[in-house]
Order: C-alpha cells, then structure tokens, then sequence
C-alpha cells in the first residue's frame, strides 16, 4: 500500500496523535479520572477527530468512524458522565464489527478489498480466503465489545484498563500474526 501524496502534515499529525491516544486511552482514563474531567477527554479525543474528519483524503471508514466519535464526545462532554469513557472502547469495536459485517453483505468484504490494493487481480480462492479473514475479524470485534462492555459494567477500573489497554492489543497482535501465517502457508499450496 502506497502512501498518499495528498496528505497533509496536519493530516499525518492528526492521525498519528490518534494512533497514540488509542493506545494510551484506557491508560489516560485510568490516571486521568481522579484529575480530570470527562469534558476535557471529550474535547481532547474531539479536536483530532474533527482533524481526522477534514482530511480531504479521507477514507469512507475514516469519515464513518471520526463521526460515531464525535458523537462520542458530543454525548459525554454533554453528560460529563465519567462511566462514559469506559464504554469508548466498546462504542469503537462495535462500529468496526457493523463496517466489516456489512462489508460481509454488500459489495467487497473488507479484507479483500484490502488484498486487491496490493493484488487487483486476486484468484477466486483468494477472495474465498479474504472472506473468511473478514468474518474472523467480525468475531474478534463482537467479542472484544462484550469483554469491554462486561468490564465496563462489572469490573474494577483497574481490570478493564488492563484488558482494553493490554490484553486487547495482544489479541489483536495474534490473530494479525496467526493470519498472517496461515496466508503465507495458503499462497504455498496455491
């Protein structure tokens, strides 16, 4: 995947500081609770989406996701509800699993329009493949909400930071390996 000549230096920054707070949040809203406000975690998380949103090259998925964000942010910096931000987590994996769930039934499943950027012209069993791959990260998305939505609900502060901060990261970081993997054995036998 080729990066994109028409992003912008505020663009780049914009999502790198996203990518940073992602992995940071559960870990800011676990120090951060004592000492701040949730209308100072809305507007912090609710500027660099609106940066995301304006980026003119910006994605479907990237605009589709910057607003259920911002909605997000709208909701707690109006409720200035701190059990708000513990469901942050869940709000995202929900709209990744409806994004590539819908994928699943109109038009290319997610995966696999991600393989053609690299490969345009994929093989009927590469697609079958990609399918399948999207239907994994489905699962892997529902079951990361309901972990975090049952930490949310029913666990100490410390538990759910540990699992939406750690172990959901590692997770992911397995089944990218996993399936990294097992595609490597798949174009093997192709």
């Amino acid at each position: 995947m080729s990066a994109l000549p028409s992003r912008s230096p505020l663009g780049l920054l914009a999502g790198a500081l996203l990518l940073l707070l992602g992995l940071a949040y559960p870990f800011a809203v676990y120090f951060g609770l004592q000492h701040l406000s949730p209308r100072l975690f809305a507007a912090a998380l609710g500027t660099l989406w609106c940066l995301r949103l304006l980026q003119p090259c910006a994605s479907a998925l990237q605009r589709g996701t910057a607003l259920v964000a911002l909605g997000f942010c709208l909701l707690l910096a109006l409720s200035e509800a701190a059990v708000l931000l513990r469901w942050y987590p869940v709000l995202l994996s929900l709209f990744l699993l409806a994004v590539f769930g819908l994928s699943l039934v109109h038009g290319q499943p997610v995966i696999e329009r991600l393989a053609r950027l690299r490969e345009p012209e994929l093989p009927p069993r590469a697609v079958r493949y990609t399918r399948r791959v999207t239907q994994v990260w489905c699962l892997f998305f529902l079951f990361n909400a309901l972990t975090a939505a049952a930490l949310a609900l029913w666990a100490p502060l410390a538990w759910w930071t540990l699992y939406t901060g750690v172990i959901a990261y590692v997770l992911m970081g397995l089944l990218f390996a996993g399936e990294w993997l097992i595609r490597q054995r798949v174009r093997r036998q192709s």
